[in-house]
Order: C-alpha cells, then structure tokens, then sequence
C-alpha cells in the first residue's frame, strides 16, 4: 500500500531501534492510549514488532515515508456484534510532524480495512486538545459523531 511519498508496510526486525527512538516520546504518550508504553523501550518495540508479525490477517503496519521508517498505524477489530468495526490508530515520529505523512498513512490504511478487511465502520477516538489528529481524520472524510463527557 503506498502513495507517492508514503507506504504501509509489514514491520522488520531491524525496525526495532528506530520504533524505540521514535515512541520514547512523551508528547506521543500522551495521545495514545495506557497499554502504549512511556518511556519505550526496546524491549516494548521488540515485543510489538513480534506480535504484529504473527498477525493474521496483517492489523498493524509501519509508516514509511520516502522509504525511511517514521511511525506506525494499525486497526484493532471489533468482536462479536461489532466483528465488522474496527478503531484506527496510529503515530508519527516527531520529527516527522506536519508533513501530510498521517493523513496519507489513514487513506491507505481505512482503503484497505474497508476493501480487504471488509469492514463497513472505521472509527477512532481524540483527545480534546489533539488538534492535528482531529485535522488528519477530517482531511480523510472521519465525521465528528460525539463529544464523551467525563470519560477520561
């Protein structure tokens, strides 16, 4: 899965340093959820980068952008009732902010859940004052459905 700049590709071992170096970030802690380490480790990376390699069908993907590995985006499908929603997440390495790269990285990746996948919901939750994410799933067509009160 790829555009121009960017692709979705399986996870490699040999991403395990740069994964620990782009995730120890607390300014991406902190918009993901409790289960995403803080600080990562690279043992974290190590042990993510094994489960989504034994992953069947292929959830969770890593980012590159002009062929340098620059974060992460994967799907977290529903079960039972819900078996055909599932919630995107995903980050970028910071040094990478503000260059389109999530907004392409969300195309490709709601593409394939609803074409191979196929899902017919694709969802996500943000944090109030993460603008840029708000930014990044308004580009690629996500409508605003609720605001949570107190649910955090």
């Amino acid at each position: 899965m790829k555009t121009n700049a960017v692709s979705l590709r399986l996870f490699h071992i040999e991403d395990t340093q740069r994964l620990s170096e782009l995730a120890n970030n607390e300014k991406i802690a902190r918009n993901l959820r409790n289960g995403f380490p803080h600080p990562y480790s690279v043992a974290d990376a190590e042990k993510y980068i094994s489960q989504c390699q034994t992953q069947q069908p292929t959830m969770n993907f890593a980012i590159e952008y002009q062929g340098e590995y620059v974060g992460n985006i994967g799907l977290v499908q529903g079960t039972d009732v819900y078996c055909k929603s599932a919630e995107i997440g995903y980050f970028i390495g910071e040094p990478y902010w503000n260059k389109g790269i999530a907004s392409q990285a969300v195309q490709l990746l709601t593409k394939y859940g609803f074409e191979t996948l196929e899902l017919i919901r694709i969802y996500t939750g943000v944090f109030e004052y993460n603008r840029a994410s708000k930014k990044v799933l308004e580009k690629c067509g996500f409508t605003r459905e609720a605001i949570f009160r107190k649910s955090i």
